[in-house]
Formats: structure tokens, C-alpha cells, sequence
């Protein structure tokens, strides 16, 4: 296998069920990692990059090295992260998005693969119709092309289109997993994920801030779970047919924030930034997952307040660790 995003959130949890399915099952895979820093990987993660299955390869996305030999499982789990475009990089992280993507069809394509993931995202149908609870695959909307902050949206659509186009040129299931949000261990609690944010609030005992008014609708869909929905596509998903994977079960950011106090600091405060104007209909960002769930079978083991649970009780162990070592 070929994995690319290795080191981040997905492409993580992706090598940690690998790795325990290998040892478990006995099934003699070899993986190559795509990471930018391997001695940063190494330091970070000595039992993954240590692990006899796995072959770190130094590179950058849209400029590394193709490793010789045949690989037909490759997974295209890196994305750019975001940034605002300026004079310097006008189209901010549309061009590293794309490149990087044409970068792993090059390689797909010239050694041998045969089934081809793409970690996708919601972001490709742009903003979600109020009236409109779940968002299905089959929604024709986009991201506004006059839109600037919309770079990373425009990326994977872009990018969607050319795994399809390269995938019917060159004789290989180019798979689409369009993802939505996910709580887990690893999740950042510093970047701009609004679960992540509020449960650094609860471990440091509170007040959990809400940036906006709270009327948002979210939903998360817990890591293990994710790694079960993407492993499930790249064996058993059908080409050039995207499929959402998230969770159905919606909530509010208000709810989010009650919810992650409930399970991590019972009696915390929650303040909220704005007040709603419950006049206006509330933004939505939730997939419908009828593909994957009728289709093949795939369900949700953890619910959201399990999931919130251990993701702060993972975070509180590695705290107290730090503490305890000086780190």
C-alpha cells in the first residue's frame, strides 16, 4: 500500500487499525508513508514508524519521489493545510491541493494500482440548503465560484473530477469518500474543529466558549468508526461513486458544548459570543450516509457522547502524563 497524509488525523488513525489488523490477522501488508519530517514521525510516533510493515518515504505532496515496485492500494489521505491566498500564492490552498492530488495519480497510475482512495469532503457541495437536515451525494450544489474562502472546497471538487478522469484512463477504481466531522484521540484541540476547541475549554475547567451564537447544526462521527467506513471503501466501495461518511446524528453547537461540559466538566459554564436571531434559519453541516449504510452495511458502533468522552479522556491521560514527566 501507498498512503499519503499519514502523519494527520485521518491518514493516523488510518495506519493505527492497519498496523493492529496486520498483527492481529497475520496479513503480511507493507505499507509506504508519505510524510514531510519522517524523523518528526519517528519522534512522535516510534511505534508506528518502528513497525516492521511500514517504510517512511521523506517528500513533499506535490514533488516526491515515486519508491519503485507495484502498489495497489493506494490511499491519498493528505490535504494542504488551509491558508489565505495573497500576492505571493494567489489561489491560497487551491494549487497545493490539486498538484499534490495529480502528483498521487501520476504515481497511482505508473505503479500499479488497482483501487485508489481519495479522502474527500463535504466542503465540495458548498453551503447547505437550510431546508435541507441531511446533504446526500446526490446534491448538485457547489461551493460559490466567486467565493475566496472557498479554495479548499474547489480543491477536492477539482480534485474529484480528475481521480474519476484518471481512474477511467488508466484502469483503476478511483474511490470518493466525501468526509464530514469526526471526534476522536489525536483530534487537534488548537486548530479550528469547534469539539476540539471546546473540550481544551473543559479539560482547563472551563467557561467553554462558543465563537458564534450556537445554532449550527454539526455532527461527528468517532475515528475508530471513520477507519472502519474508509478501509470498507477501499475494498468494497464502488468507482466514481462518492459516498459521505459523518454521522447522521445532528446537534447543534449550543448542544455540542452542553454535551462535551456533561461528559468532561460537569458544572462548567458555557458562554456563548452572539446572540441568535431566531428569525434566521440555521446553518447546516450534516451528511445523509444512506450509501454506506444500506449499501454496505456500514454502521455507527460509538455514539457522539461516548465518542466525546473518550476523546477527552485521552486528552486528560496524555495531560496528567506531561505533568507527571515535565513535558
Amino acid at each position: 500500500m501507498f498512503l499519503t497524509g499519514g502523519t494527520g488525523f485521518v491518514g493516523t488513525w488510518m495506519l493505527e487499525t492497519l498496523l493492529f489488523a496486520h498483527d492481529k490477522l497475520d496479513l503480511h501488508v507493507n505499507v509506504v508513508v508519505l510524510t514531510r519530517d519522517p524523523a518528526r514521525f519517528r519522534e512522535n510516533a516510534p511505534h508506528l514508524a518502528g513497525h516492521s510493515a511500514v517504510r517512511l518515504l521523506g517528500g513533499n505532496i506535490t514533488g516526491f519521489e515515486f519508491p519503485e515496485g507495484d502498489y495497489p492500494f493506494v490511499i491519498h489521505a493528505a490535504t494542504e493545510a488551509s491558508f489565505a491566498a495573497d500576492s505571493r500564492r494567489p489561489l491560497g490552498t487551491f494549487t497545493t491541493d490539486v498538484d499534490g492530488t495529480r502528483r498521487v495519480l501520476e504515481f497511482a497510475r505508473t505503479h500499479g494500482a488497482r483501487r485508489f482512495l481519495f479522502t474527500s469532503s463535504g466542503a465540495v457541495y458548498g453551503k447547505q440548503p437550510s431546508d435541507m437536515t441531511h446533504i446526500p451525494e446526490e446534491y448538485v450544489g457547489a461551493p460559490s465560484t466567486t467565493d475566496v474562502a472557498s479554495a479548499y472546497g474547489q480543491a477536492k471538487r477539482s480534485s474529484e473530477f480528475m481521480c474519476v478522469m484518471y481512474g477511467r484512463a488508466y484502469a483503476f477504481d478511483a474511490i470518493i469518500a466525501r468526509l464530514f466531522a469526526f471526534v476522536g484521540p489525536l483530534l487537534p484541540l488548537d486548530a479550528h474543529y469547534a469539539v476540539g476547541n471546546f473540550i481544551r475549554d473543559a479539560l482547563r475547567g472551563g467557561p467553554v466558549r462558543i465563537a458564534g451564537d450556537g445554532t449550527p447544526y454539526r455532527s461527528y462521527l468517532y475515528a475508530a468508526d471513520l477507519a472502519i467506513w474508509l478501509w470498507t471503501l477501499l475494498f468494497r466501495g464502488q468507482a466514481a461513486y462518492p459516498y459521505n461518511v459523518g454521522s447522521h446524528h445532528d446537534m447543534t453547537i449550543e448542544d455540542l458544548a452542553r454535551t462535551v461540559v456533561q461528559v468532561a466538566a460537569p458544572g462548567a459554564s458555557i458562554e456563548i459570543a452572539h446572540r441568535a436571531n431566531r428569525e434566521a434559519p440555521p446553518l447546516r453541516y450534516v451528511p445523509r450516509v444512506h450509501r454506506a449504510q444500506n449499501e454496505l452495511g456500514l454502521c455507527i458502533t460509538v455514539p457522539p457522547e461516548e465518542g466525546i468522552r473518550r476523546t477527552a479522556e485521552w486528552h486528560r491521560i496524555r495531560l496528567n502524563l506531561g505533568q507527571l514527566t515535565g513535558i
